[in-house]
């Protein structure tokens, strides 16, 4: 069983930054890859960032490449994702997901995600 529970999401104004972290249970946490994803009201939950499980490859959607930045810290069973440059349109609930069956992380449908946080409140103010 894994559990995620995500932290650090909050209210920032556009322009300014953001880090979220997600803390995993267990101790297999380098088992498997993990994965962002956001949900903005009236939207689809839509796929943000991943990430390997050593941590040497990560994969971002096009209007995060440049601004988001997504790293783990397997001693810490943590994974984060650093926000910069953020807009009004990045308003939304974030997740973090891991998935044991993962090998190729540019994959980003999330159902190929196993296990999923409860997700924090991001807010963007123009």
């Amino acid at each position: 069983q894994v559990q995620l529970v995500e932290s650090g999401g909050g209210l920032v104004q556009a322009g300014g930054s953001l880090r979220v972290s997600c803390a995993a249970s267990g101790r297999t946490f380098s088992s498997y890859a993990m994965g962002w994803f956001r949900q903005a009201p009236g939207k689809e939950r839509e796929f943000v960032a991943a990430i390997s499980r050593s941590g040497i490859t990560t994969y971002y959607a096009d209007s995060m490449k440049g601004r988001f930045t997504i790293s783990r810290d397997n001693a810490k069973n943590t994974a984060y994702l650093q926000m910069n440059n953020l807009k009004p349109e990045d308003t939304a609930v974030y997740y973090c997901a891991a998935g044991p069956r993962i090998v190729d992380v540019t994959t980003t449908s999330e159902k190929l995600y196993d296990y999923w946080g409860q997700g924090t409140q991001v807010t963007v103010s123009s």
